[in-house]
């Protein structure tokens, strides 16, 4: 597919950032064509358009209506292929109804097969982070209870002190029980959400994705 580029072109591209830093002669000479694809390419609502043409006012420039909608339909073709549909819904993208009748019960199943994946990958990620937190907060507490224990023993600390460091180190003590069971349960989880994903990923390959 050729997309007919101006001479402005990194212009064109520079428009498909925003047109809010853009200047008069930027708005002017932009490539409406390219930017219509650009943003048909990339899954955009009608709306994208609103945002041009709400930027480029100030300039006292117009979008052409025509020529962005001609390149924002071919932009759509593109975009709206299983392919793209499954990425989208893999990296955790949101998908914004653009597509025709005709393509979007293929699109939609591919896109809910990625973002199923996305799902099973932010399941697995989700329990190492919550692991990770908890063993540092409980390397914290380890060494909070081993400054109480030397302060316990030292001859310098008074009677009323120790009796509220003996208090401290039954609570963290406690606390220290309860952060590796639920250590524990994290570990077997994020095996479990492990395991769901490579099945998955097994059914994905031999799916084709």
């Amino acid at each position: 597919m050729k997309l007919r580029l101006s001479g402005m072109g990194l212009v064109a591209l520079f428009a498909l950032q925003g047109c809010a830093s853009m200047s008069a002669d930027e708005c002017a000479m932009s490539d409406w064509h390219t930017i219509g694809f650009e943003d048909g390419s990339r899954g955009y609502t009608p709306e994208r358009l609103g945002d041009h043409r709400k930027a480029c006012a100030k300039h006292g420039v117009a979008p052409d209506l025509r020529a962005y909608q001609a390149g924002r339909d071919e932009g759509l073709q593109l975009f709206c292929q299983p392919t793209r549909g499954f990425n989208l819904g893999a990296n955790g993208g949101n998908y914004n109804g653009v597509c025709s009748d005709y393509e979007e019960p293929r699109f939609l199943d591919a896109y809910r097969s990625g973002h199923h994946l996305y799902n099973l990958r932010s399941n697995v990620d989700s329990a190492t982070h919550q692991i990770d937190s908890k063993k540092r907060e409980l390397a914290d507490i380890k060494e909070q209870m081993r400054s109480k224990e030397a302060a316990l023993i030292s001859r310098e600390t008074l009677t009323e002190d120790r009796i509220l460091l003996l208090a401290d180190l039954k609570d963290l003590s406690e606390r220290t029980g309860q952060l590796e069971s639920e250590i524990y349960v994290l570990i077997d989880d994020r095996a479990r959400h492990e395991e769901q994903l490579v099945a998955y990923q097994e059914v994905l390959a031999n799916s084709g994705f």
